[in-house]
């Protein structure tokens, strides 16, 4: 009886030791790295080592929010809003370094000649962007004058891109290195625009539910350390190499626009790791 009663236990143990997170995939690998890193600093304080195991379920942003809501997922990563102000608790430490709100271009080849002529105002009147609706950017850029198509979905939308139902698909300059290998293999018509960036202060959080405090200490104290002996910066060096260079070799002129969507008390990102701002 004995012995059935501590195999009847064990999932539930192991379970207090796994934290489940969401979103998962090559253009988020950094964020999950990150909070391992994290977490590894403080188990090296209390001996207490978790598990990190992926949502493998595609949802939307909303729906996540839901499941953390409810304990089905213990952390996500994403920027901040109203909405997620009021239902979820913030980890309050950049983890991009606002790198995510460089955006750059993915275009047709047959239009980047034509694009790379415009100025900043013509091309903010007369190219029409793609993004999914429950983008954080979508509203951002909107609400900054830029012609919007809104759609559901990700890989979708490099589809709608190549059949000509706008004319630039937005990406974080983190993102485009593996999207490159990833997705303009599949549509050999795109091309990265090289000469048209958009930034504005776009700060990404770790979020918990509001009932888990202990996790949301733990993490901020893990990136705190982490910070502080100079692992954390080396780790996005590391994994943003290819982005810092992509920006070195381009030269891309750049518009800064205003985050629309940052709710008051954010502190605007510290590009100084990647990007000297004049």
């Amino acid at each position: 009886m004995a012995l059935i009663c501590l195999l009847a236990s064990l999932p539930a143990q192991a379970a207090d030791n796994v934290i489940r997170y969401y979103p998962s995939g090559s253009i988020y690998t950094y964020r999950w790295a990150l909070l391992k890193l994290a977490l590894d600093h403080v188990e090296k304080l209390d001996h207490r080592h978790y598990e990190l195991l992926p949502l493998k379920d595609n949802v939307t942003q909303w729906r996540a929010e839901q499941l953390l809501s409810s304990g089905k997922v213990d952390v996500l990563a994403f920027a901040p809003n109203a909405q997620r102000e009021k239902l979820l608790q913030p980890v309050r430490m950049d983890i991009l370094k606002g790198i995510i709100g460089y955006r750059v271009f993915f275009v047709r080849k047959e239009d980047a000649a034509r694009i790379a002529r415009l100025n900043a105002q013509q091309f903010r009147s007369s190219v029409r962007l793609g993004l999914n609706s429950q983008w954080a950017d979508y509203p951002i850029m909107k609400n900054n004058g830029y012609e919007m198509l809104a759609s559901i979905g990700y890989e979708s939308l490099f589809e709608m891109l190549a059949a000509g139902r706008f004319d630039a698909f937005p990406r974080g300059l983190n993102e485009v290195g593996s999207e490159m290998k990833e997705q303009l293999p599949r549509y050999p018509g795109l091309t990265l625009e090289k000469t048209k960036a958009i930034y504005y202060p776009f700060p990404v959080y770790f979020w918990v539910s509001k009932e888990n405090t202990a996790l949301a200490k733990r993490v901020l104290q893990g990136l705190k350390l982490a910070e502080r002996d100079g692992s954390f910066k080396a780790l996005f060096l590391r994994h943003h190499a290819e982005a810092i260079q992509l920006l070195t070799d381009n030269g891309w002129q750049t518009t800064q626009i205003s985050n629309t969507e940052l709710p008051p008390g954010n502190v605007k990102p510290d590009t100084s790791w990647w990007w000297k701002r004049r």
